[in-house]
């Protein structure tokens, strides 16, 4: 018997020059890379549209800690921007340990023939894909909710 909520879920993987979106079934079977957006002043008014229209009950964001588990400038980055979203109205919002996400969907990226120049906005939606399964596969393992909540952040 699983131990997975239902319900949908969207995922964001944060990046200086793209946001990775993926989005998961009702029933967290299936996860999908849903788009890449470009991440300027309209990325959070773009994502806000997203939400409103995939609905989801939980949304997670990536937390690229180092290999040691560190925060690093690209953590503090992937939580202001969890911050922004969790202030424009996006809740209930996790933060997932998102390690090797990216240099996963490269390695699969290459494995399917295809090229990492020609394929970046993939790759950000593949990751988010990634973080997106890797949480799932957490909650479905343990019955734990997967991350730390957004509130944990706030000092």
């Amino acid at each position: 018997m699983s131990n997975l909520r239902l319900g949908r879920r969207l995922a964001f993987d944060f990046g200086a020059a793209r946001i990775g979106i993926a989005v998961s079934s009702p029933d967290g079977i299936v996860c999908s890379p849903l788009v890449t957006v470009t991440n300027d002043d309209s990325a959070i008014g773009t994502i806000l549209e997203i939400v409103r229209e995939q609905q989801p009950f939980e949304v997670y964001v990536g937390l690229p800690l180092n290999l040691q588990g560190e925060r690093t400038p690209s953590t503090e980055a992937a939580i202001e921007f969890s911050k922004a979203l969790f202030e424009s109205g996006i809740d209930p919002l996790r933060l997932v340990d998102e390690r090797m996400s990216t240099r996963a969907a490269q390695s699969e990226l290459h494995a399917s023939g295809k090229n990492t120049r020609q394929s970046k906005g993939y790759i950000d939606a593949a990751a988010a894909t990634l973080i997106l399964e890797s949480a799932l596969a957490f909650e479905k393992t343990t019955g734990s909710i997967p991350g730390k909540d957004i509130s944990e952040f706030y000092e």
